[in-house]
């Protein structure tokens, strides 16, 4: 499209933790930054020129962080310290109220902040302390915002291959009067899921996608579903299979195109719908999150 390309921006959790940008097609892989501490969740500010990544550090040592860069590397800044969140993952930057969200696995919270990583809040806390942090149940993992409907989404991923998994909404904001573990407007729409990961909206078509973990048939999947679920609980469309470890999903409406990643380190693309599916990139490393950013030509 004249006056504007794309770019897929990529987070290798091996060799050192890395992040690397290609075309969407795969070529031209540029490594962005290197030396991340296990990163996790990523998020493009094209129009200020910043990407956002989430460190998971290591989970035992509640020293999770998360940092900042210009869209070529340049001026690498920590925004929110080690130990400022215990483990984040998936990031979501929401640009109606221009603020970051994340799922804090052995937080076992979600979280948002500022662009500069001030006002750092717990909007959601599914558990405390050592005995409820064991319980994987409650590890929140993926985050994704819909300003639209006033609604914060989030996974709860459950212990490995369990089919314990959960996909819950609340409002964005905590209700007055009450507490982050003590919230009465979380709904659960989805429960015994294979292990879900990450979040994507696609606000135009209301429509929520996720990337599953967990054993075939229904896991190491990505998922679809109507935002609002229609009465009664069903059963989400599956639009890809035989991931290897699916983590990481971004959605580009515009082009009718997402993007998966599995920790074997391929990327997928294929159409919305899970149509055309073919591997872009193989045997990149353990990658985790990825974020489709539209930059001035």
């Amino acid at each position: 499209m004249t006056g504007r390309r794309e770019r897929l921006f990529v987070l290798e959790a091996s060799s050192g933790g890395r992040m690397f940008s290609v075309n969407p097609d795969g070529s031209d892989k540029e490594f962005v930054v290197t030396g991340c501490r296990v990163p996790d969740g990523i998020a493009v500010d094209a129009a200020a020129g910043h990407v956002y990544w989430t460190n998971m550090g290591v989970p035992p040592e509640n020293d999770g962080s998360i940092e900042r860069v210009d869209l070529d590397g340049g001026n690498r800044t920590t925004i929110v310290p080690n130990g400022g969140t215990h483990t984040p993952k998936q990031l979501h930057l929401e640009a109606s109220d221009r603020k970051l969200y994340w799922g804090d696995r052995e937080g076992m919270r979600v979280m948002r902040c500022d662009l500069d990583g001030s006002n750092v809040e717990t909007l959601v806390q599914t558990g405390q302390g050592d005995d409820d942090r064991r319980d994987e149940t409650r590890w929140c993992v993926g985050v994704a915002v819909d300003p639209v409907g006033g609604h914060l989404y989030w996974t709860q991923k459950g212990p490995s291959d369990a089919g314990l998994g959960r996909l819950l909404r609340a409002g964005i904001d905590l209700p007055a009067g009450q507490s982050p573990a003590e919230r009465g407007d979380i709904e659960v729409l989805f429960e015994g899921l294979p292990e879900p990961i990450d979040l994507e909206l696609d606000l135009g078509e209301r429509t929520l996608y996720w990337t599953d973990r967990g054993d075939p048939p229904r896991g190491n999947s990505v998922s679809r579903s109507p935002m609002q679920l229609p009465d009664g609980q069903q059963t989400p469309e599956i639009l890809l299979t035989h991931l290897m470890e699916g983590i990481g999903i971004a959605l580009d409406p515009e082009g009718g195109h997402m993007y998966v990643t599995d920790l074997a380190g391929s990327v997928y693309a294929a159409g919305l719908d899970g149509s055309d599916q073919e591997e872009i990139l193989v045997a990149q490393g353990n990658l985790t999150g990825i974020a489709l950013a539209v930059l001035p030509a």
